[in-house]
């Protein structure tokens, strides 16, 4: 994923400043520059932000609406003032040892990503194919434009990455792009992502009707 946060874009895996979670939190401090939330809910499916806050916004917000009170709800968020990107850490290295708990623990992994092109897209990945195809065929219906990125290693189909680590080993990659996200807040600054517009609800209540299961 590539951060609109600052100036800082991950060009690829090595352009992260930490390579894992132990690296970050010697350098990093909880509360200060980073925090973590989370819901656990037993034998839900997880919806995730593991680049939420700063680095990546809008994604933790839509993650924890999308989860509401039913389904559990995982959030990895940088709160600098300035430079939150160089929290990131690639999803197929991603290791904050709650979320990874949370993940294991969960059937399926939902996983929202923040990528940096102007066009309102979002980019559909990850393993589980049949979950991600009736999460595309709601949001077609609300109008949204979902596609494939053209770049690999935006598609999440590494084993390790995140939103593949729950207990199916088949998760669902959502990359938002900065154009879409800019729809959803009046801005994508933190006041900004107080606000959300109504373009907001009918992605999360689109994405929503394709995990849970029909009535």
């Amino acid at each position: 994923m590539r951060s609109t946060s600052g100036n800082w874009e991950e060009i690829s895996i090595l352009a992260d400043k930490y390579k894992n979670f132990e690296e970050l939190a010697a350098d990093e401090q909880e509360g200060l520059d980073f925090q973590v939330r989370f819901r656990a809910r037993r034998g839900t499916a997880a919806v995730i932000a593991p680049h939420g806050g700063g680095i990546e916004p809008g994604t933790s917000e839509l993650a924890d609406a999308i989860a509401n009170v039913d389904l559990s709800f995982y959030a990895f968020e940088g709160i600098k003032k300035a430079a939150n990107g160089i929290l990131h850490i690639t999803s197929a290295r991603f290791d904050e040892p709650q979320g990874v708990a949370l993940v294991a623990a969960s059937p399926v992994v939902i996983a929202l990503h923040g990528e940096d092109s102007g066009d309102p897209v979002v980019f559909l990945g990850g393993l589980d194919q049949d979950l991600g195809a009736r999460i595309q065929a709601y949001l077609k219906g609300e109008g949204f434009i979902v596609g494939t990125h053209d770049n690999p290693n935006l598609q999440g189909h590494d084993k390790s990455n995140i939103c593949n680590r729950g207990q199916s080993g088949r998760g669902v990659q959502l990359e938002l792009s900065h154009g879409l996200r800019a729809l959803f807040f009046p801005t994508l600054a933190k006041n900004g992502r107080q606000h959300p517009t109504e373009q907001f609800g009918r992605f999360v209540n689109a994405v929503r009707r394709g995990i849970l299961p029909a009535p």
